[in-house]
């Protein structure tokens, strides 16, 4: 849960959304749904987002409830991404204006106390992707030639 300092390298041809995706040996594929113009190969970039929420979620309730030797047997998170008006927003240039919202459902198996059940649920909001999630996010972006130098004269393009 740490950051491993592995390079994701994601590759797809400019004529379709499939994209391959590679972790160390790890391949997988991105994709649209047929009702956004993909071909459905594989998730989608939201639902790859949901997903790293939810293993990490459980992955860190789990390791709490081993560390306190807590009666955990599995962990169940459903996630589900939409967008919703923001009608209130403070902060907001323009009204109504609509922001990102992820609805996460956590099912715990085992005979767990109300207390750690609890415990467990607090923990969620504290795995290392929700901190990065809820977090302010620089994004450092720089054009590379084909041999992966960057190109000269360009400087990062930053969001955050």
């Amino acid at each position: 849960m740490s950051d491993t300092g592995r390079e994701i390298v994601v590759r797809g041809p400019a004529s379709a959304f499939a994209q391959q995706i590679e972790i160390g040996v790890h391949r997988l594929i991105a994709d649209e749904p047929t009702s956004a113009g993909g071909v459905d190969a594989g998730p989608d970039p939201y639902a790859l987002l949901c997903a790293s929420l939810g293993a990490c979620t459980s992955m860190t309730i789990g390791l709490v409830a081993r560390q306190r030797q807590w009666p955990l047997d599995s962990v169940t998170v459903r996630l589900r991404h939409g967008k919703v008006h923001a009608e209130d927003c403070a902060d907001c240039e323009k009204k109504p204006r609509k922001i990102d919202r992820i609805e996460r459902d956590i099912e715990l198996f085992g005979p767990l106390t109300d207390e750690q059940r609890a415990a467990l649920l607090d923990i969620a909001d504290r795995c290392p992707v929700h901190r990065t999630l809820t977090s302010d996010i620089q994004i450092h972006t720089r054009l590379l030639n084909v041999d992966g130098a960057a190109e000269p004269g360009t400087a990062d393009a930053s969001a955050g």
